[in-house]
């Protein structure tokens, strides 16, 4: 029989990532507030920032304090951060909520992740892992993509119409975290300094395990791959005359093919092996970017979902190693550590990528992207193949 908190889990994926704005941030951004796509890159690197500053230690915190009050404090301050954004009216009004949004997120990361192998641990089917995490992350992006099918509707109502919609999300999302069960924790477990294990859990994942290592490196430049063309595809589809009627079904098609890859990620990384997987990531990653830079017209964003769908599989994939690779006192520091590299690395580069875009076009940055990424993730894969995990 399946663990309550396993359903309830997936309720809260969903939900979290029901992000009525996601669909027309952008345009919101531009139109409502005035931002160039400078600025709007500028904006997702401060919001990194936030999520940098506070990712490790809201991990570390959550494995002393538990998953369920670390979801708690997130859900606290999702709603206090979307009801900001109401009353944004500057790129200082949104930069504030975003900081508090990022600060919700950096609570969520890895803490639901390591609630669940908790939980099958409790329940002694942690070896499913892979599974309940591909299902939970495609509840995410099926739920991200509901939302966008009328994020549209909403948005030409009134713009801050999904705004207001997203504090509600939030406050059923608070609600779902409370009646979690907490998994009892290891035992013989003693902490003389939090500090020191803190900058142990640090000097594992980046000296001592080349696994954790390889996994954290691969991974983030993974997620880099995917995330730039967030921000970057409504203007693309802007510049390409896709009518913006189409924003909010092409946002849920992009959700709906992560859910698809997550859903599938256990069994074509099974089927694929490790070196297979890693080379079906490199493809998909440069055909999705050259698709993007060299095809135009209404159908461009077709090339978007090559990336997307790589998303949803890598995702579990990775998380499921890291997660073997851990134990109960660092699960969630070492999720967050990964968060944190990925953060920290869109912090340098994105408002970069932003610059570029708006000097030499989407199409010429999404060709450099193309060659960037391959000459990346080649050797960082290498190393990846090299250093086999043990489950």
């Amino acid at each position: 029989m399946t663990h309550p908190n396993i359903t309830r889990l997936y309720i809260f994926s969903a939900l979290k990532m029901t992000l009525f704005p996601m669909a027309i941030i952008t345009l919101f951004w531009k139109d409502q507030i005035g931002l160039t796509l400078s600025e709007i890159l500028l904006l997702q690197a401060l919001f990194s920032i936030t999520c940098v500053v506070l990712e490790y230690p809201s991990g570390y915190l959550s494995d002393r304090l538990g998953y369920r009050t670390a979801l708690i404090l997130a859900s606290a301050l999702a709603i206090l951060g979307w009801s900001l954004y109401t009353l944004a009216d500057s790129f200082c009004g949104v930069l504030f909520a975003e900081a508090i949004l990022g600060a919700s997120w950096a609570f969520i990361s890895g803490s639901d992740n390591a609630l669940l192998f908790e939980t099958l641990r409790y329940e002694g089917c942690e070896e499913r892992y892979a599974t309940y995490d591909g299902r939970m992350a495609s509840c995410a992006q099926t739920g991200e993509a509901m939302g966008a099918l009328i994020a549209g509707v909403m948005y030409a109502a009134w713009p801050l119409f999904p705004f207001l919609a997203q504090i509600i999300v939030w406050i059923a999302c608070l609600f779902i975290c409370l009646s979690f069960f907490e998994p009892p924790g290891e035992t013989g477990i003693v902490s003389h300094s939090h500090l020191r294990e803190a900058l142990d859990t640090c000097h594992l994942a980046f000296k001592q395990n080349k696994v954790i290592r390889s996994t954290i490196l691969l991974g983030t430049v993974l997620g880099l791959a995917s995330f730039y063309t967030v921000w970057l595809i409504q203007p693309y589809m802007q510049t390409n005359e896709v009518p913006v009627e189409w924003f909010g079904p092409v946002w849920a098609g992009a959700n709906l093919t992560v859910a698809l890859g997550s859903m599938l990620s256990q069994r074509l990384t099974v089927s694929f092996g490790t070196a297979g997987s890693c080379m079906l990531f490199i493809l998909m990653v440069v055909v999705g970017y050259l698709g993007l830079a060299l095809i135009d017209g209404s159908w461009c964003f077709l090339w978007y979902y090559v990336l997307t769908l790589m998303r949803g599989i890598q995702g579990p994939y990775m998380r499921n190693r890291l997660q073997n690779a851990g134990k109960r006192s660092n699960r969630a520091s070492l999720l967050s550590l990964h968060s944190l590299c990925f953060r920290l690395c869109f912090v340098l580069t994105g408002p970069l990528v932003g610059i570029g875009a708006d000097r030499i076009g989407l199409a010429n940055i999404f060709l450099l992207l193309a060659l960037l990424f391959a000459l990346t993730l080649i050797p960082l894969a290498v190393a990846f193949v090299r250093t086999p995990a043990k489950y």
